[in-house]
């Protein structure tokens, strides 16, 4: 067999280091789709973390830690003598002449209202390129490049069209030193892969526009949530000088918009991500929906079953975070307990921020809640936990398509959730809807599912039958597959181009609109037959993977699981057969 496709997916906080939806989403991936072969680029605060999920055979591990180590090479395994020469080689004479240069563009483009994706992907990659052979840490400490970081933010300082506050002198060597730390992924080499995945137009993005620049990689970009509206809302929790607020947001806008211009398609996991998206400035036709998938065996599973409490129950499956605003969900437990006096709240999940964590506790000891609600920690059994309560909760200010809706979907639990993000998207009808910080009309909802036991059962059938409709894993790993094999070929929307692409004669072309739309329509037997036919006419075509996929998916839907398995080998096979003949 051939070479597998090579899939750099880069992460920020998250996977493998760390509890949560897009860890979870991350680890589905990697462990579902054996025949990907993965280095997992993940970027995190600090090289102590302890890494939580086990990388599976068909994965590699880079580690890209920001702060925490002295020199911003440790994480690296360079020779000793290439750091040394390195160090020795970068002079005041060659930072002046080949790295201020491109920090000057860097800088610019933070400080201005205005981007320039273009040019900053430039800076970046020239960058990138400078640190292959100029050590990171003296370019940075240089006292050319302090002079020329401050004369840049006093000139936009005092540029009416820029407004930048005022800065003293530890604000302007705090953001510089933001500069230094954040961008040290540039300072660890990329490897090459046929599809760069960011999992965040974040940070983590930074290394999938190097691929794309220096190897031609295509980039994918998946959002969970919108990153720039989360930096926004996260701002105001941080005491920062106003100079040095603007300057992180600006900086975070720049690195959204070199994601955003450089990917070649951007998935996010619902509908809701794409207003934002298009808002920002993101070409339609990149956009392509894949939602997010669950285990569905793990909650239909009789295995998953504990013994039901006894009392009136609210689950929620939530790391304490303000974002997650377990405050409303204590105070509308106060109000609930009002008219069902033994009812019980059990949050799980991990603590991310102790002072919120200690928040509260206080605030649980002060409406009298110390038996009623209870913050029982990290589970790792969340079916069972869904299992053991009567309605599944979830009070975030924002999210993007969470998990742990699908998750109680599938458990046939209702759901009553705030209105955020995906949330609509995922719930339908299957559930209730509130505002967020609206702790009254979160009580209500709960009240109104707490005391009817036939409209808690009818609208937890719903919510599974809906789950098992839209979010399954199955639809989840064909999509990616498609997608994968697509990117790794340069066909760009496999719906559209692969029936565009020129090496199709007219009659296949024709073929496939027509395949696609019945496949749209839910009449897949129908679909098959002319995806077969497409193949017949063309079996030369490069979209051929991708009409298998489609013909898997199919398969899939008419529950034919053995032949849709067949038809996913066959693609795998004839992909790594074309990886090998253009290699």
């Amino acid at each position: 067999m051939g070479e597998k496709i090579k899939v750099m997916m880069a992460t920020e906080g998250t996977y493998p280091f760390h509890q949560g939806g897009v860890s979870v989403w991350c680890d589905l991936l990697i462990n579902k789709l054996p025949d990907i072969d993965f280095t997992v680029f993940s970027v995190i605060m600090n090289p102590y973390v302890t890494q939580k999920f086990s990388l599976p055979e068909n994965a590699s591990l880079i580690k890209v830690p920001l702060w925490g180590t002295e020199e911003p090479s440790e994480h690296l395994t360079t020779p000793f003598s290439k750091i040394y020469l390195s160090k020795k080689m970068t002079t005041d004479k060659a930072i002046s002449k080949y790295f201020i240069p491109y920090f000057k563009i860097l800088i610019e483009d933070i400080l201005s209202v205005k981007k320039d994706p273009e040019k900053f992907g430039d800076a970046v990659f020239g960058l990138y390129n400078y640190f292959q052979k100029y050590e990171y840490k003296k370019s940075f400490k240089s006292q050319v490049t302090w002079n020329i970081y401050k004369e840049l933010t006093s000139k936009y300082i005092i540029d009416a069209h820029n407004k930048l506050p005022q800065a003293g002198v530890y604000s302007m060597i705090q953001t510089l030193l933001w500069v230094y730390r954040f961008f040290n992924i540039i300072n660890t080499p990329v490897p090459y892969v046929n599809v760069a995945h960011a999992t965040a137009a974040a940070f983590c993005g930074i290394p999938c526009v190097v691929s794309k620049m220096q190897n031609k990689t295509t980039f994918l970009l998946t959002e969970h949530g919108v990153y720039l509206r989360e930096q926004y809302l996260s701002l105001s929790q941080r005491k920062y000088s106003s100079f040095m607020n603007t300057f992180l947001i600006r900086m975070v806008q720049s690195v959204v918009s070199v994601n955003y211009h450089f990917a070649d398609q951007v998935s996010p996991v619902c509908e809701y991500n794409t207003k934002w998206e298009e808002k920002l400035g993101v070409d339609k036709k990149k956009i392509k929906v894949i939602y997010n998938g669950v285990e569905k065996s793990v909650f239909l599973s009789s295995e998953a079953s504990v013994p039901k409490t006894p009392e009136p129950t609210v689950v929620m499956t939530a790391r304490i975070d303000p974002i997650k605003d377990i405050i409303t969900m204590i105070r509308a437990a106060a109000l609930v307990k009002r008219d069902i006096p033994n009812v019980k709240f059990i949050v799980y999940g991990s603590v991310t921020v102790p002072i919120y964590k200690k928040e509260c506790e206080d605030l649980i000891k002060e409406l009298g809640l110390t038996e009623t609600f209870i913050l029982a920690g990290h589970t790792s059994n969340v079916a069972a936990a869904y299992k053991s309560g009567d309605v599944v909760a979830l009070s975030s200010i924002s999210e993007a398509f969470p998990y742990s809706v699908i998750e109680a979907m599938l458990s046939g639990k209702p759901v009553v959730a705030t209105d955020v993000g995906g949330v609509a998207e995922a719930l339908g009808d299957t559930g209730f809807l509130v505002n967020p910080m609206d702790y009254q009309q979160m009580a209500t909802s709960l009240l109104k599912l707490l005391m009817n036991p036939s409209l808690r059962y009818d609208m937890g059938e719903e919510a599974r039958q809906r789950a098992l409709n839209l979010f399954t894993i199955g639809n989840f790993l064909q999509n990616y597959m498609k997608t994968y094999i697509s990117l790794s070929m340069g066909i760009l929307n496999y719906e559209e181009d692969s029936h565009k692409a020129g090496s199709l004669e007219t009659q296949q072309q024709q073929i496939l609109i027509k395949g696609y739309a019945l496949l749209k329509m839910s009449h897949y037997t129908e679909a098959i037959e002319q995806f077969r036919l497409a193949i017949e006419i063309n079996p030369e075509a490069i979209s051929i993977p991708i009409i298998l996929l489609s013909i898997a998916e199919a398969y899939e839907k008419l529950g034919m699981h053995k032949e849709a398995e067949l038809e996913i080998t066959k693609a795998n096979l004839l992909t790594s057969l074309l990886n090998q003949n253009t290699a």
